[in-house]
């Protein structure tokens, strides 16, 4: 007898497709304790750590201005911007359980098909996202710094506590953002909504567009910052029309 034929593997529903809503509340209130107890001890781990992040942060206008301090002039604002800080370390030592959890509870509700794209953007956006943060850390706060403080012997940079830290997170979390744009691209063109052609053929409205957000989302009104953000947008745009290509059948360039 010949060997039978391996069938293929249906497209299975998810496994919660038959929980009840009682079930689905009961498990998303299980998730959401546990997403709870990890940002209290995350916040708890980052009491300990949240000075040498100040110092951290503080670290690239100390090496483009000699004597670099920072001032507060209120009794508070020293002591608010810590705790900020602080909660924006244990939001980002718990992401990776906030993550988890909520691929936990949508997991069992998805397909197999859907798994194979939803695990990999998830994660993709996360690795995207901390690329950003590190992108603007390191590239982009350096000449924007250089550009702010360099007033020469006309006025010494006094910056409040508060204001320089607005100022560097913002910038990371615009920036973080902002890598996430090859991913969205994707996204739209995935489910049909754009398509690789007709982006690329908006390239000059891409050009104006970076520029237009980067100066509506930029901590300053500097014309180095915004272009620092806006010059990846644009990079990032093109890098999601490749990316768009790939999910798509029709080629970007018709053919003759």
């Amino acid at each position: 007898m010949s060997a039978a034929r391996r069938q293929p593997e249906p497209e299975e529903d998810g496994q919660g497709a038959n929980l009840t809503i009682l079930e689905h509340l009961q498990e998303l209130r299980r998730r959401l304790i546990i997403c709870a107890g990890a940002l209290i001890v995350a916040l708890v781990a980052s009491a300990f750590i949240s000075t040498p992040v100040l110092r951290w942060l503080k670290e690239p206008a100390e090496s483009r201005v000699e004597n670099f301090e920072l001032i507060f002039t209120q009794p508070l604002e020293y002591w608010t911007t810590f705790f900020r800080v602080m909660l924006l370390v244990a939001v980002a030592m718990a992401m990776p359980v906030f993550v988890y959890q909520v691929l936990a509870f949508v997991g069992p509700g998805l397909t197999r098909k859907e798994k194979r794209w939803a695990y990999p953007i998830v994660l993709g956006a996360s690795a995207m996202f901390v690329a950003g943060c590190a992108f603007a850390y390191y590239v982009e706060l350096p000449p924007a710094l250089n550009f702010l403080l360099d007033t020469g012997d006309i006025a010494e940079p006094l910056i409040s506590v508060k204001y320089y830290v607005d100022f560097v997170t913002r910038l990371m979390f615009v920036t973080g953002l902002v890598f996430e744009t090859p991913l969205l691209v994707m996204g739209l063109a995935k489910i049909g909504i754009v398509h690789s052609r007709k982006l690329l053929s908006w390239w000059r409205f891409a050009f104006v567009g970076a520029f237009v957000v980067s100066a509506i989302v930029t901590p300053s009104i500097d014309p180095v910052t915004q272009t620092l953000v806006a010059l990846p947008m644009i990079v990032l745009y093109f890098v999601g029309i490749g990316l768009a290509k790939l999910v798509e059948n029709t080629p970007i360039i018709p053919r003759a």
